[in-house]
């Protein structure tokens, strides 16, 4: 996995062994998000909602650390199944975020998925400096991703 960024983004990439159209429902499939974005006692997903098309809007709901209820919602920007997914991104646990975007970016070749994600638009190193938990994620949905 890779890791790079600059005020405005945080850029990560990581290889799944299984193809962009699984990779692609995984990421989009409420059921499935609700199955694997997440680590208990860390950042349990226990919903997610998700109106799939563009303009469509997202929320995913849970108890992140401390027992603490959180709440992420969106819209989706661009959908280009199985090879771009771009939603904004607006967190209940950071009260000072502006809406951010979310790009995935998916490129297969013999079965296996390069998945590049950014995660651009941030207001300040501060707002960045609070998502970056992307490494994990990203974990997360090639675990996932894998072994069904």
């Amino acid at each position: 996995m890779s890791t790079a960024g600059t005020i405005d983004a945080i850029v990560e990439q990581i290889t799944i062994k299984a193809s962009a159209e699984r990779v692609f429902e995984a990421l989009t499939d409420p059921a499935q998000c609700a199955k694997w974005w997440g680590l208990k006692e860390r950042f349990e997903t226990e919903r997610m909602e998700s109106d799939l098309r563009t303009g469509g809007r997202w929320t995913m709901s849970g108890i992140g650390m401390g027992g603490r209820p959180f709440e992420i919602h969106g819209v989706y920007r661009t959908i280009e199944r199985p090879r771009v997914l771009a939603f904004t991104w607006r967190p209940s646990w950071d009260e000072t975020a502006t809406e951010t975007l979310v790009r995935f970016d998916l490129e297969e070749r013999d079965g296996v998925t390069t998945v590049r994600l950014t995660h651009s638009g941030f207001a300040s190193q501060a707002s960045r400096d609070r998502h970056q938990g992307w490494p994990q994620i990203l974990s997360w949905l090639r675990a996932h991703a894998e072994k069904e």
